[in-house]
């Protein structure tokens, strides 16, 4: 007997299982076979779902199709019965309720906590798409329109539906979305307005961890920067993405001798330590604005998000202890 859409088979129904057909809707409209087949095969190891896909075991309208094959309102997916893997990963807790800055049908932003990845992989088991779709199991569509590391905080877009994603893409890809973050860096900035165009190549350490250094035979980036605020030993400073690139702006600013406070990558180690026993447990990076013509309204929005209050208590902190010489108050939101 045929499984329910959606469902995650149990290891004693394994045996019993059968081939499963879905029907594809709007709401996987021009997703890779691949990657679909890994959103609802839950449970499923990824190299048994690329085998199935090779063998011809998944079938589309009847034929084999390969992993690259964009599905189609209409498509007839036909999926044979799955191994799950060994371990199963543990079931995603529905988590905290996240701050919902946007919505409409097509569209939600969140103001993501630091500290939650926006994904599971590499070692974290869920993240806030995983908690988004258990707290709505009514969504049939969720996805991230992109990404912002671990540590930092703020507006985070995702798509509820297939078209609304692909649009997102295509905004980001061609710089359509303005991005503006906060970061405190060590050091005294000095100018008012700085473009930064320093290309970014990305590697792989010894122990296999994702690193990125400026290169010349690196990719293209771009960063503006405006001075916000700035301290006898600290700036505060604004950087608006024309590129998006991995730890772009991490680097960028390290790179001219201004690292990120509390970056445990490119930041100034000995400096983290002695900024945790004041109050600074993580990295100071905030998304903050995000600008963007609505991409099936065409409307324009304009989105921002306060400084979280850990962040904000140690500006505070930096103002009872150091004179600060640039900035009339401190910013708490959008610049």
């Amino acid at each position: 007997m045929g499984k329910p859409a959606g469902s995650i088979f149990k290891m004693k129904e394994l045996s019993k299982a059968s081939v499963t057909r879905r029907m594809i809707g709007e709401e996987a409209d021009g997703q890779r076979i691949d990657n679909y087949l890994l959103r609802v095969c839950k449970g499923v190891p990824k190299s048994h779902v690329y085998r199935i896909l090779r063998s011809g075991e998944v079938r589309v309208n009847s034929k084999r199709v390969g992993p690259e094959y964009r599905l189609q309102p209409g498509d007839e997916v036909r999926i044979p019965p799955l191994k799950l893997g060994t371990e199963l990963k543990p079931a995603v807790p529905v988590g905290r309720e996240y701050r919902i800055v946007y919505e409409d049908d097509g569209l939600l932003v969140i103001d993501k906590p630091a500290g939650v990845a926006v994904h599971g992989g590499s070692g974290v088991s869920f993240g806030v798409i995983e908690q988004l779709r258990r707290q709505r199991p009514q969504a049939r569509s969720l996805e991230l329109a992109h990404r912002l590391d671990r540590e930092t905080s703020g507006l985070l877009l995702i798509a509820k539906k297939r078209a609304v994603l692909t649009a997102l893409h295509d905004l980001f890809r061609e710089g359509h979305i303005e991005k503006r973050y906060l970061a405190l860096v060590k050091g005294r900035w000095r100018e008012p307005l700085r473009h930064v165009r320093l290309s970014l190549h990305k590697y792989l350490t010894e122990e296999g961890e994702r690193r990125v250094s400026v290169s010349q035979d690196g990719k293209a980036a771009h960063s503006i920067v405006r001075l916000v605020a700035r301290w006898e030993n600290f700036s505060l400073v604004e950087v608006e993405l024309e590129t998006g690139r991995t730890h772009q702006i991490r680097v960028h600013l390290a790179h001219l001798g201004y690292p990120l406070c509390g970056d445990d990558k490119y930041g100034d180690f000995a400096l983290n330590k002695a900024l945790q026993k004041k109050g600074l447990n993580r990295m100071f990076l905030h998304a903050a604005k995000l600008a963007l013509d609505h991409p099936a309204t065409g409307v324009r929005l304009q989105l921002a998000v306060v400084l979280p209050e850990d962040l904000l208590a140690f500006l505070r902190r930096l103002d009872d202890n150091e004179k600060r010489d640039y900035g009339a108050q401190l910013p708490v939101g959008g610049v």
